[in-house]
């Protein structure tokens, strides 16, 4: 039971990381590679408010500030003068990205690990199972973002507006959508729940340093592509299967060594099957 909620909570931490991966994909047809470098700048924005003024929460929301407006700039510095420009200069240029903000992590802050005191929320009985309740408050508000950007996605205008985007850019252009400005909300939105990330991988592992984001975002990136990348709700379910998929892996000591191979070879077996993953849809191209 312990190692299910655990996976769970592990699970919607991928999947919103994952969540950023495959907005982008959806809507800009593009691999941001640096994704999961947005969260090791949350995380250390998490860390500098903590010892400037000792408040966990006020980190959090100076965190979504930083993320956000860091993705907004990633998109329109990097990204924006290679739209149209052909998919591995896009590839290229986002793992240098990637890069860059690894490297100045390191020169900012150094390369060594830094603990982080989160605070301990305590535990809590679910029947004869006690549980801590960051698992909880983890898996909760997981649930309420994936609802909550589901319903912005069909019911409002500028989530309209991103599916149009995603369907047909140059006829949602005609309209009068401007395609620039929704990539560009885009890249916001996916960068403020990277900022959730990185408070909610904070509260199961209390140490930062600056390739912290390099095996989560890896790991989402799978979990997007195990779901359909391009799919909210695939995000979520492939997050949250490899988040239970770890956790089972790493109870078993005798395959628990080989935990991230088994996540990878899951990857290929799902793209073997079905290569637009659990919940993606065939695109038609048209000529």
């Amino acid at each position: 039971m312990i190692t299910l909620l655990d996976g769970l909570s592990l699970g919607a931490v991928y999947a919103l990381i994952a969540l950023g991966y495959t907005m982008v994909y959806g809507i800009a047809k593009m691999l941001n590679f640096a994704h999961g470098d947005i969260i090791m700048v949350g995380a250390y924005a998490i860390l500098t408010t903590i010892n400037a003024c000792g408040n966990v929460w006020v980190g959090f929301a100076i965190s979504v500030v930083v993320c956000t407006v860091m993705g907004v700039l990633i998109e329109r510095l990097a990204y924006r003068p290679l739209r149209g420009a052909s998919p591995l200069a896009v590839l290229i240029t986002a793992i240098g990205v990637s890069y860059l903000l690894q490297g100045i992590a390191q020169l900012v802050f150094g390369a060594r690990p830094h603990p982080i005191s989160m605070p301990n929320l305590g535990m809590i009985n679910i029947g004869s199972t006690r549980i801590s309740v960051s698992t909880v408050v983890t898996l909760i508000v997981g649930a309420i973002i994936m609802a909550a950007l589901t319903v912005f996605v069909k019911k409002t205008r500028t989530g309209r507006a991103m599916v149009a985007v995603s369907e047909d850019s140059g006829a949602a252009k005609l309209m009068g959508v401007s395609v620039n400005t929704i990539i560009m909300i885009t890249f916001a939105i996916g960068s403020a729940l990277a900022a959730f990330a990185s408070l909610f991988y904070l509260m199961q592992i209390p140490t930062v340093e600056p390739t912290l984001g390099s095996m989560p975002g890896i790991k989402a990136f799978t979990a997007a592509v195990i779901g359909g990348i391009g799919s909210i709700p695939g995000a979520m379910i492939g997050g949250v299967l490899l988040g239970i998929i770890e956790k089972i892996c790493q109870s078993i000591p005798a395959i628990s060594p080989y935990t991230t191979a088994i996540e990878f070879s899951l990857l290929i077996l799902i793209l073997l099957v079905r290569p637009i993953g659990i919940l993606g849809k065939k695109r038609r191209e048209k000529v």
